[in-house]
């Protein structure tokens, strides 16, 4: 719900995901330069929305604990199963994060699909849905690098301390670094598997034509 309201809301490019930002510069449709202003406000709103979610829950008698039966660090960011290692919980993240790429690269590619603006955010917020029910139950589907890392830096200034990076056996680089990788394989497979075999429309038609065109003219 909150992906999808963030995208409704905002008025600029709301990625609200280091992955999908990334992907973005990748395909040309974002620029670099703007990548680590992204990072950095992406990652600070995630810090501060896991402040508003511990003030709401301020009055849980201080149990700042990050393992065991009492574990509240999970509440604010992720961390594996007792049964997942770190090459599983890696898999995990770049399978998960690559399907919701593919997801968001198809419902915004008009040359496939004719859904209207709107409803966009809806069905991205779907399928993150989707994904979360389908494979979170490994490491809670972080998906998203700045959802992680922006909580997990609160949780250890807060008060919960270096175990919110320790725990996991230092699960706390998986959830930054695989969606990342999982993002550009999605990316990929998108531009392999559909984006590279659009027709050309005709206004495409009509900008070569108009270059060849002034080639010619150029050459007279």
């Amino acid at each position: 719900m909150a992906e999808c309201l963030g995208v409704y809301v905002l008025i600029v490019s709301a990625h609200l995901n280091p992955a999908v930002s990334l992907s973005m510069c990748v395909l040309g449709r974002h620029p670099w330069m703007k990548l680590p202003f992204y990072v950095f406000f992406q990652v600070l709103g995630a810090f501060l929305a896991a402040a508003t979610v511990a003030l709401q829950y301020y009055g849980d008698g201080g149990n700042l604990t990050v393992t065991g039966p009492t574990a509240t660090a999970g509440i604010f960011s992720t961390y594996p199963a007792d049964y997942l290692s770190v090459w599983g919980g890696i898999m995990d993240q770049v399978i998960g994060t690559a399907a919701l790429l593919v997801s968001v690269l198809a419902l915004g590619d008009q040359k496939n699909t004719s859904i209207p603006h709107y409803l966009q955010p809806v069905l991205v917020g779907a399928a993150v849905l989707v994904i979360g029910i389908s494979m979170g139950s490994n490491s809670g589907y972080a998906l998203n690098p700045a959802r992680d890392f922006g909580p997990r830096l609160f949780t250890y200034i807060a008060g919960w301390g270096v175990d919110v990076f320790k725990a996991g056996g230092g699960w706390w680089w998986v959830p930054i670094v695989a969606p990342c990788v999982g993002a550009l394989l999605g990316t990929l497979i998108y531009e392999l598997m559909v984006e590279v075999h659009h027709p050309c429309i005709q206004s495409d038609k009509d900008m070569i034509t108009n270059v060849k065109y002034k080639i010619s003219a150029v050459q007279l």
